[in-house]
């Protein structure tokens, strides 16, 4: 059958739009792919449950760690949590923003450094230790990370003024969909890593707000960590910080079913 020139200028335009689909799609950026840990690295807890699995993962996370100072958080965070599809920002906590690395400070419109376990539930503030410990803190627009501030976790309340796809009441603060299961993997390492005799941190059930070394609401944790999985900048997060800073991994990203073993399961959520 022979062609028109109609036919052959829209079979030249499906042709082009395919090839340029086709160059799109392999420049686009993705997410970082994530390695393994060690083949060995949790050889400790294996067959273990409970207490005894709790007990054996602060050992290997507490093992040949390197201790931070506040002020290489900077890079830590330029490097771990580095927006795939522009190189030169970082992605916010919370609000999901891909903000300049640059562009950090105290000032408005500037991102800073959120302790995801709030540095008053505890009172550790930024000395070396748990308030340096990179694996739970994160890049955040200041005005959303002062509109957090101290609050428990927690789901329900009024959408917040600065990122509305998080929501907060008087005693806690319920992050985006896409952060509840990061949050909570963060806050239950927080609390394996820093079970030490001077300074035990536990997750509980309540949202008091108070400055024991304690986190809540442990229920709802749970169940986040069961509906929002490790995701690939998750998993490629633990890795940066395990083989360029601080040498010890996240257990609940490599295997997040140990959260229900170590503490139980999910559980309902208190009511409001």
């Amino acid at each position: 059958m022979l062609l028109t020139r109609g036919d052959w200028r829209n079979k030249v335009k499906v042709l082009a739009t395919t090839v340029l689909m086709g160059l799109f799609a392999s420049i686009t950026p993705q997410a970082p792919a994530a390695a393994a840990p060690p083949v060995d690295y949790y050889a400790a807890a294996q067959g273990k449950h409970g207490a005894a699995l709790k007990a054996a993962l602060h050992t290997i996370i507490s093992t040949r760690v390197t201790t931070l100072r506040y002020g290489q958080i900077w890079d830590v965070i330029k490097e771990a949590d580095r927006d795939p599809a522009n190189p030169r920002n970082v992605i916010g906590i919370y609000s999901g923003w891909s903000m300049p690395w640059t562009d950090h400070g105290s000032g408005p419109g500037q991102w800073n450094r959120e302790h995801v376990w709030a540095k008053s539930h505890g009172n550790f503030a930024t000395a070396p230790g748990p308030g340096t410990d990179a694996h739970h803190l994160r890049p955040e627009n200041v005005e959303v990370n002062e509109e957090r501030g101290h609050l428990d976790f927690d789901e329900g309340g009024r959408p917040s003024h600065y990122a509305p796809n998080n929501h907060l009441d008087a005693d806690s603060w319920e992050p985006r969909d896409e952060a509840k299961g990061d949050v909570a993997r963060m806050i239950f390492y927080m609390a394996v890593r820093w079970d030490e005799r001077r300074r035990d941190l536990e997750p509980d059930d309540r949202t008091t707000g108070d400055d024991g070394p304690r986190h809540g609401r442990i229920s709802a944790l749970l169940k986040w960590n069961d509906e929002d999985p490790p995701d690939a900048f998750e998993r490629h997060r633990n890795d940066v910080i395990f083989e360029h800073w601080q040498h010890n991994r996240n257990p609940f990203i490599d295997h997040p079913e140990w959260v229900d073993d170590v503490y139980g399961g999910p559980r309902p959520v208190a009511g409001r």
